[in-house]
């Protein structure tokens, strides 16, 4: 098999499975939290530093909120078992400064729990990980983009580049922003962020002092993310019969 079908088609067994696959190298992970002690910086800047690591994770969370509350009827969805599914090709907003914002939103997270273990060998593994993980997804959704839109999907490509956006490139969206639809689709991400950055410290506090106790700040963040966690699922369950800018 030439490498351009071989490309694709392990692309699309990646896309299929792309949700699934991460949890994988959480070990690794779980492992550089436990030598965390050995290198983790005093208990002030440790602190700003977890901030910052989930703000960047935030910031990855935005990006896909952004995508997802403008996108139209079947195009950038959770279509991972039924493969590639694309009725229209997306070329404004935020597409229009990057073809694959899904995966950058998707990368930040990513690198956030990587720079939270303040490991530089697992933060390398994580991003070289992501970048030969997603290339292949990517290369399968162009090749699908491709065959399905042929000229349309060539001018958007040539103007348009893949992962790292050009903001000057901005043109407004064909579709208005819905708060709810990106709130119904990307609820779960969000819980599980605060759940992922948790646990984490959960795991750091217990090599470091061995003993297991949340803080208050950490508390407040538990208690917020599962309650907005609730609250959106609980909406969701009672509004999915209606749509939103017939976007469902």
């Amino acid at each position: 098999m030439a490498l351009k079908e071989e490309f694709a088609r392990s692309g699309a067994w990646l896309f299929r499975w792309r949700s699934y696959l991460p949890l994988l190298f959480l070990p690794l992970f779980v492992h550089a939290m436990s030598e965390f002690s050995n290198r983790s910086l005093d208990d002030s800047l440790g602190g700003r530093w977890e901030v910052f690591c989930i703000l960047v994770a935030f910031a990855g969370l935005l990006v896909r909120v952004l995508v997802v509350g403008q996108a139209p009827h079947r195009t950038s969805g959770r279509n991972t078992f039924g493969g590639q599914v694309a009725d229209e090709l997306n070329t404004t907003g935020i597409y229009s400064v990057v073809r694959h914002p899904l995966y950058l939103g998707n990368f930040l997270s990513w690198l956030a729990i990587a720079m939270f273990t303040q490991s530089y060998l697992v933060v390398l593994v994580a991003v070289l990980t992501f970048a030969l993980y997603y290339e292949r997804i990517m290369f399968a959704e162009e090749k699908f983009l491709r065959e399905k839109f042929r000229g349309d999907f060539d001018k958007w490509a040539d103007r348009t580049p893949a992962f790292i956006p050009a903001l000057r490139r901005w043109k407004k969206s064909a579709v208005p922003f819905s708060w709810r639809l990106a709130a119904e689709r990307e609820y779960s991400g969000m819980f599980a962020i605060v759940v992922t950055f948790t646990l984490l410290h959960l795991i750091r506090v217990w090599f470091e002092r061995h003993w297991i106790r949340l803080e208050l700040p950490w508390i407040v963040f538990l208690g917020v993310g599962t309650a907005a966690y609730l609250w959106l699922r609980t909406t969701k369950k009672q509004t999915r019969s209606r749509s939103a800018a017939g976007r469902f």
